[in-house]
């Protein structure tokens, strides 16, 4: 049995579909109503705070905000239930010589502590960029042909989720992963002009990107976070202007294909897309 928590985002409900195509037992941890969920049939949904969370189970997927607060609870029960490994989604924030007083920083860096601590075993996902970030523009995309937004010209290598969950699915399944960080990226260096240009051509519109202040976009920019985590970002943001981001040949090298392209990634998410 292997347990994934966040298994309804992005990532996690690309791994749950590997892992149920795999032929594994997968208990899916979600607050939604199990009949909401749409995970594959076969699959188990619970809740976090359910009694049983890791009864017979052998491994973890951790996503970080997942546990939040209370991931150290969460892996002395895992350890305790009988859990050996846990596969954590952490970020490429965590490298030598990043700012160690970045909100984003310090919450994986403290869960990745309490992780090493833990006495699992462990692999750590550290991903840049997420093509999925480009889905803050898709409002923007189903209303016209103009994306507003700072930075244009900011450059990353986006990563298809789905890349990052067939890594994780090695991380779970084969031997050789315990003790290791694995960096990920997308195949291409791309500038959010550039993403909203090529998802443009895969809907058959023209659509331009509109370079707009960052205090213009503060109050709306990544909702889910809080403020001073944007404005965290927003710098960071800032600081891609120009320049030529990571990029690594991890995915290739563990799963035997290419990182897919931003281009394939737009395929894959037309509809999110489309009016």
């Amino acid at each position: 049995m292997i347990v994934v928590t966040g298994a309804t985002g992005n990532v996690g409900r690309a791994l749950v579909g590997r892992l149920v195509a795999a032929g594994q037992s997968v208990r899916a941890v979600s607050r939604r109503d199990p009949e909401r969920t749409a995970l594959p049939p076969g699959v188990e949904v619970t809740r976090p705070e359910s009694a049983g969370l890791f009864e017979g189970a052998s491994k973890l997927f951790l996503y970080v905000q997942a546990a939040g607060d209370r991931t150290g609870t969460v892996l002395d029960r895992a350890r305790a239930a009988g859990v050996r490994h846990v596969v954590l989604l952490s970020s490429g924030i965590i490298r030598e010589g990043a700012d160690e007083t970045h909100p984003i920083y310090t919450m994986h860096a403290r869960v990745e502590r309490l992780v090493r601590d833990s006495g699992l075993r462990w692999t750590f996902l550290r991903p840049n960029a997420f093509s999925t970030n480009a889905l803050q523009w898709a409002e923007q995309i189903r209303a016209g042909d103009t994306v507003r937004g700072p930075f244009a010209e900011a450059v990353t290598a986006p990563i298809h989720e789905d890349d990052i969950a067939a890594v994780a699915e090695h991380a779970l399944l084969d031997d050789g992963h315990h003790g290791a960080v694995h960096r990920l990226t997308g195949p291409d260096a791309v500038t959010n002009a550039g993403q909203v240009a090529t998802i443009g051509r895969v809907l058959g519109r023209d659509l331009a990107y509109a370079e707009v202040p960052a205090e213009e976009v503060e109050a709306h920019f990544f909702p889910d976070l809080p403020r001073q985590a944007v404005r965290a970002v927003l710098k960071s943001h800032a600081a891609l202007v120009g320049t030529q981001p990571e990029i690594t040949s991890t995915v290739a090298e563990i799963t035997g294909r290419p990182a897919r392209t931003f281009a394939r990634w737009a395929e894959d998410h037309k509809p999110d897309f489309t009016p």
